[in-house]
């Protein structure tokens, strides 16, 4: 076991001198890496400190995915140090607005005219074109037009990729 997996160890199980002694010997490392993707100013300390609690939350989960063969300790912490200074400063650009606040015609969709596919007759059973109307021109859900008609919720699924089935090849070989 090398020296930092014995820190590392040691600092996931709670040893408040040897967090003390982490933070101590990597701050101004995570510092550095944060410094050049965030320019000077003053969220440095902020985002610092946002490294610290990554790494500590969920038990120390971060820190227990340490894989010293993959990276040493200082490349890795500045990976997740950088990291993070992005997070920060995407959810910063980004303005934030709650649904109570966005105007409902944000929300509206605008209608638009779709020509029906015209259906040639005698492409689909009688059953299948009521349950392609219902579906999809009634806008009617698979159990209502199961109860309708009388049937299994399954068979008019079947019923419905039957229909398509016929439509594609249909439409396929007028193309």
């Amino acid at each position: 076991m090398t020296v930092e997996q014995e820190d590392l160890s040691s600092l996931v199980a709670g040893n408040k001198a040897s967090w003390d002694a982490f933070v101590a010997r990597y701050a101004r490392l995570i510092a550095a890496a944060v410094r050049r993707v965030a320019g000077q100013g003053s969220d440095i300390e902020d985002i610092v400190q946002d490294v610290f609690v990554r790494l500590c939350k969920d038990d120390f989960r971060l820190l227990r995915q340490f894989d010293p063969k993959r990276a040493g300790i200082s490349t890795w912490l500045t990976i997740i140090a950088r990291s993070v200074a992005h997070d920060s400063f995407r959810r910063r650009r980004a303005p934030t607005q709650t649904l109570d606040d966005t105007p409902e015609i944000a929300f509206s969709i605008e209608p638009s005219y779709v020509e029906p596919i015209k259906i040639p007759d005698g492409l689909l059973s009688p059953r299948q074109q009521l349950v392609i109307t219902m579906l999809y021109e009634r806008e009617m859900e698979v159990p209502e037009i199961a109860d309708a008609l009388g049937v299994d919720a399954q068979t008019v699924r079947s019923t419905h990729h039957k229909a398509m089935v016929k439509l594609r090849a249909h439409f396929q070989e007028s193309v």
